[in-house]
Formats: C-alpha cells, structure tokens, sequence
C-alpha cells in the first residue's frame, strides 16, 4: 500500500521488515491519519463459517492490540452480502448484514469464503448477485485486493478475476478450478499462494495462516506473531508448506487394522518400529502389513515412518531445536540419518538451513 496511506507494506514477495519499534508507532504520517484497510468479508448464504470467522478474528485481534497501545486500528470490517440476512454453514443466522459496498472508500481487500458441497454452485439469485458484483471490480495491489478462503477461489474464477493469475483451493476443488478457469495456474498442496492482488487459501483452517501473513506484510511480523500467539496457533505455515499434513497423508483408506499400525505410529514416530512391531499390532505378518500398506496406503510402512519422522523433525526445528535434537526427538538415529531423510524426500535446503 501507498506509504502515503500511512501503513507499511513490504515489496511484492519479500517480508516486511520488523525491528524493536512497531512500524506504525506513531499512527501518523506526514500528518495525516493512517488509513485503515477495509477488509470486505462478501458472505453468501450457507458460507463456511470458520472461513471468515477465523481470519476475521486475526485482523480483529490486531486491532486489539493496537488499540492496547494507544494506536489506530490498521483494519476496518465490514461484512456484506446481497441479502440483509443469512443462514451460515452451521445453521446460525446473521443479520444486519451490509449491502455489497457500491464504491471503494480507501483501500480495501475483498475476502471470498468457501460453501459446503463437492461442487460449488453459482446459479442462485444471492451468487449470481455476487459474481455480477465481482466481475466489477478492478484489482490493483495496494488499492483493491482479493483474498480467497478455502472454496472461495472458485466464485473468484467464475467471475472471471483468475485468468493469467496463480491460485489455490481446497483439494477437493482443483479440479473443479482449472476447469471453471483454464487460465488460472493452479497451484496444488500449498496452504496459500501470493499472486498480488490476488491471495488465496486451500482449505478452512489454511484462511487463518494466509490473514496471519498479511498482518505481517502490514502491521510488521511481530504483531503478527502476538497474533497467532493469543489465537494459540502453534504453527504458523507459510506460502511455501504444503495443505496436506504428513499425518493426514496416506490414510484415506477404510483399513481398519491398517489404521490402528497408522495411529499408533503418528502417536510415536519417535519409538523403536520396525515392520515385524507394527505387524503385531495388525495382527498379522511382516510380509503381509507390507502388502497391506502398499496396497491401501500407497506407500511401504518404512517409507511411512520416515515421512512422519520427517515431519516431526521439521516441526523440532521450527520451535527452535538444533539437529542434534530434533534428530533425537523424531527417531532419527544421528544427525546423518536426518540429513538422509532430508534429501531423499526433495526437501529445500538442509536441516541447518531449511528453505
């Protein structure tokens, strides 16, 4: 955004700098007033209430914060919609919902949530309402920017605001997504994509850490950082995870014995298993778990093991363990067997220095 504007915002793919002083500790410039970013939650009827009620809770946080020390809040929300009233996803009523905003009024950003369903639908009255609307607006960074949650990716598509841009949504919906856009590079596995002014999420939870990252680029990476941390997000991930857990990976399956081998596993990656240990908790034989994984997971039990370890390497070193440890903590047997794993899974960078 326009430093004239009053609040800071980093260069398109760098973070923005933080230090000891908050970049907007005076709440003026030039002396003027900051400006607020408005932030336009456009909800339709049955719209995924974590989509919005999460990341709206971020910004609202933020300006807690703010407001604690004496300065102006950096966002302003409105929640808006073609109908006055509507029914969200868990069935709670919203009312005193404003009317899809006729002009822009400073900058703002326009939040785009998912609906429940294996397809998304846009043939009612309420989203053909929305998509006329969308297909208005004229995206511009630092003027008038799209953030996307989840499914919300697909009503952008359909009002034609994806084309030549990278995206992302919910697994379930990539497909969907590069046929309702074909010009859209659709970016799988990611929990969220920065394609200024275009930001979208993949699934639910996945809006959280995208409206994290752009408190960050705003208000400095310590508020963000305060943020997540009174919203008790013990992880923060960035544009460059991926949306699918090694934990929730390979268990899309109705392998009951398969499971319990799985959930015990994920329970201690840590632990001493070897194939013949988890066999006995499949009640079977080593040759046959392997079977078994192969065939109902994708994967063999070892190679399972050693992405969860990975995994749980991965976190150690996030929270600030060096690789002596985190190696420890994941069952890795030396620093070696970790670096291994490292590369044989096509990690960026090194244990040392991860991408």
């Amino acid at each position: 955004m326009d430093a004239g504007l009053g609040w800071r915002r980093a260069a398109p793919g760098r973070p923005a700098p933080s230090g000891g002083s908050d970049p907007h500790a005076a709440g003026e410039r030039g002396g003027h007033a900051a400006v607020p970013i408005r932030v336009v939650f456009a909800l339709l009827p049955h719209s995924l209430i974590l989509d919005w009620a999460g990341p709206a809770e971020a910004l609202r946080i933020a300006n807690q914060l703010r407001a604690a020390a004496g300065l102006p809040p950096p966002f302003e929300l409105v929640f808006a919609s073609p109908e006055p009233e509507s029914t969200t996803s868990v069935g709670v009523r919203l009312a005193g919902l404003q009317p899809l905003p006729a002009a822009e009024v400073g900058p703002t950003w326009v939040v785009l949530v998912g609906l429940p369903g294996s397809s998304i639908a846009v043939d009612g009255a309420p989203a053909r309402a929305l998509l006329h609307w969308l297909r208005g607006l004229r995206l511009e960074a630092g003027r008038l920017e799209l953030v996307t949650v989840c499914a919300g990716t697909l009503l952008a598509a359909h009002a034609g605001l994806l084309a030549g841009r990278r995206a992302t949504t919910h697994h379930h919906h990539l497909d969907e997504l590069r046929q309702v856009e074909p010009r859209c590079d659709v970016v799988a596995n990611r929990v969220f994509v920065c394609d200024s002014p275009l930001y979208s999420s993949a699934g639910v939870t996945t809006g959280i850490d995208l409206m994290l990252h752009r408190i960050g680029e705003v208000c400095g990476e310590s508020m963000a950082a305060r943020v997540a941390q009174t919203m008790v997000v013990a992880t923060r991930r960035g544009p460059n995870d991926p949306e699918l857990s090694p934990f929730l990976a390979h268990r899309n399956h109705l392998h009951a014995a398969l499971h319990r081998v799985q959930d015990a596993v994920s329970e201690q990656p840590q632990a001493a298993w070897t194939v013949p240990r988890m066999a006995e908790l499949a009640h079977t034989s080593p040759r046959h778990l392997t079977r078994l994984f192969v065939e109902h997971a994708g994967v063999a039990p070892l190679a399972y093991l050693r992405r969860l370890r990975l995994a749980t390497a991965q976190l150690a070193l996030q929270s600030g363990a060096n690789v002596t440890r985190a190696a420890e903590m994941s069952g890795f047997g030396s620093d070696t067997q970790l670096r291994r794993a490292w590369r044989q899974f096509g990690l960026a960078g090194s244990p040392s220095a991860p991408s």
